[in-house]
């Protein structure tokens, strides 16, 4: 009688317990039909995931909603990682970062890890501290961690907080970072809105900046105004919008990708209440690049060219 043993290493038995659970199927199901494919030749011809760097935390951009937006760079950092951290608001909740990562990879084990997200400094410092702690004794451990959040990493993201702090307690730590679609990107598309054209520029502001800054802005003709995190200062943006006459090209984003989405004109829901997942575009009035002559001009101008042209012969 033969006797076959099957080794899996901790963040692939994770991996399919997950999906095992997600798709309501066996374990040994799953590697069974896995293991058919490859002596049938039959499995996916998709590029080998690259093994785990111990010790190393990548903080992986899940974009701003929809699961067909996550990119393939940031699955594979999903499924290479020993540790997938999610941050919530409780551990009995799924935070938005975890939702999306649960539909677009249904093998990817998620471990939350509580954030306090109320201005209360003390609270939010005391779940930071123990945050770092956790994730920093993880990486001593030899686990390479992938830190998962909204939008991009790098752009109004609690990762930034969490890399300070565990690079503070552990110097030796490699950090790395996989970009993902921003909020205002999925905006423009779905709203249809140019951000910048050949000669204008962008700027991306809170918006809960000082007043006078965003006033600033909004003041240059030539500049597209994007403003984060203000579903609860819509009616004050949309009153610096509208003195800066840009009220009737403003847009607003809100749970982009997400149950409760909405898209809007900033008009038409300034008196409306909004949530903290919101995103106001201003485009720029002015300063767009040369605009083609008309099929038809052009046609003309051509057809007299053509004209002076045989003349001159």
């Amino acid at each position: 009688m033969r006797k076959t043993s099957v080794y899996l290493p901790d963040s692939l038995k994770k991996r399919l317990a997950a999906f095992a659970e997600h798709n309501g199927v066996s374990e040994a199901e799953l590697i069974r039909e896995a293991i058919e494919q490859r002596l049938d030749g039959t499995q996916d011809e998709r590029r080998p995931t690259d093994p785990p760097v111990p010790g190393r935390l990548v903080g992986v951009g899940v974009g701003p909603g929809p699961a067909d937006l996550l990119t393939t760079r940031a699955l594979a950092a999903l499924r290479r990682a020993d540790r997938v951290i999610a941050p919530c608001t409780s551990i009995e909740a799924i935070g938005r970062a975890e939702a999306i990562v649960r539909e677009a990879a249904p093998d990817v084990a998620i471990e939350r890890m509580v954030f306090v997200m109320q201005p209360d400094h003390d609270a939010r410092s005391a779940a930071l501290v123990d945050v770092c702690d956790r994730i920093a004794g993880y990486l001593e451990d030899g686990d390479e961690i992938a830190f998962i959040t909204l939008g991009d990493p790098n752009i109004y993201s609690t990762v930034s907080s969490v890399v300070a702090g565990v690079v503070a307690r552990r110097p030796e730590t490699e950090v790395d970072t996989v970009a993902g679609i921003m909020a205002f990107q999925a905006l423009a598309m779905a709203g249809e809105v140019v951000l910048t054209d050949e000669q204008q520029t962008l700027v991306l502001l809170p918006a809960s900046a000082p007043s006078e800054t965003i006033d600033a802005e909004l003041a240059m003709p030539e500049r597209t105004v994007i403003l984060y995190k203000g579903g609860g200062r819509i009616a004050a943006v949309a009153d610096q919008v509208e003195s800066a006459g840009r009220l009737d090209d403003a847009v607003m984003g809100e749970l982009i990708g997400m149950p409760g989405e909405r898209i809007a004109r900033v008009a038409d829901i300034r008196d409306r209440p909004a949530s903290y997942l919101s995103v106001v575009i201003s485009p720029a009035p002015e300063g767009t690049g040369p605009v083609p002559q008309p099929l038809a001009e052009a046609s003309h101008t051509s057809a007299g060219s053509a004209q002076r042209s045989g003349a001159e012969q």
